[in-house]
């Protein structure tokens, strides 16, 4: 009893200093309601969330969730933000492998022409991606957060940029990348939770996990459930795991009291995936009169 009392306290404990790393840091020159009183009187932050929710493209396309926690991470990674006229250019971001599926730019080119249209050249392509995303979990079902903005725009998109860690990543190379973004392992496992949201294309996986495991014709990886393979935080302990990335995370020692932790606390993690997501957007963010405010969000001024 008092080992397990104490096994508790260690974890409570480790949890504390999780939720402390990611409150700490970001950039200085972010903060709360920065475009208050410059946008003509217009709310932008309800502007946002206005045309998230009442043009109706949650109910429509049940994946934008997915599509904008995706574009989050390719935009606070490797900046993703050309695309259309621009995107298809030989040498930009989009036109890298790992970026042709991204999806939900729809959303965020109406909410940038409404913008515009009530206060032009002031909001940020970057800080609409981050307000829409906030505004997509919380249609979904999750902890409504608020983000701090003054963003700007980069003038910089080279496809050599699109450096996005591996789908058969083990925890140690999927922890390290995360690491070297100022998250630690508790966010790592956090953010890579938003892998049950959506899904994935069999490509992803066929080689790696379901018919051609250890590049041997046939074999499917020992570490996915023998009965799951074939119908494709609690799956993870089920080992059924989609990706090889999230399953590493429950086949490692070092992240596997992290996965049991949220898996057995479901309010844990909807409690702490908002500040991870925070975290995550305060990497690489460019401020003052760095960069650029883009008139359309597919082009640079």
């Amino acid at each position: 009893m008092a080992s397990a009392a104490r096994s508790g306290a260690a974890a409570a404990l480790m949890v504390a200093v999780a939720v402390l790393a990611l409150a700490a840091g970001g950039s200085a020159q972010l903060q709360q309601g920065f475009y208050k009183g410059k946008c003509n009187g217009t709310d932008v932050e309800a502007v946002v969330q206005g045309i998230v929710k009442v043009k109706s493209w949650f109910s429509r396309e049940p994946p934008v969730i997915a599509y904008l926690l995706r574009m989050q991470f390719h935009e606070c990674v490797i900046n993703i933000r050309l695309r259309r006229r621009f995107a298809d250019r030989p040498g930009t971001e989009k036109t890298a492998a790992p970026n042709l599926s991204v999806k939900g730019y729809e959303v965020i080119a109406a909410i940038k022409a409404e913008l515009e249209r009530r206060c032009p050249g002031v909001v940020s392509c970057s800080d609409i991606q981050i307000l829409a995303t906030r505004d997509a979990v919380a249609l979904g079902g999750g902890a409504a957060y608020s983000v701090r903005t003054g963003r700007r725009d980069r003038r910089r998109s080279l496809a050599s940029d699109v450096k996005l860690p591996s789908p058969d990543y083990t925890a140690a190379q999927t922890t390290a990348y995360y690491r070297r973004l100022g998250l630690s392992a508790f966010n790592t496992v956090l953010l890579l939770d938003a892998h049950t949201v959506g899904a994935t294309r069999c490509a992803a996986i066929k080689s790696s996990r379901l018919y051609a495991y250890g590049g041997r014709p046939g074999a499917t990886d020992p570490g996915l459930d023998p009965a799951y393979a074939f119908v494709y935080k609690t799956n993870l302990q089920l080992r059924r795991g989609v990706l090889p990335c999230d399953q590493n995370l429950y086949n490692d020692g070092s992240t596997r009291w992290i996965v049991d932790l949220l898996a057995n606390n479901a309010g844990l993690f909807t409690s702490l995936f908002p500040q991870a997501l925070v975290k995550l957007s305060e990497v690489n963010v460019l401020t003052g009169i760095q960069g650029e405010i883009r008139k359309v969000c597919n082009r640079f001024n």
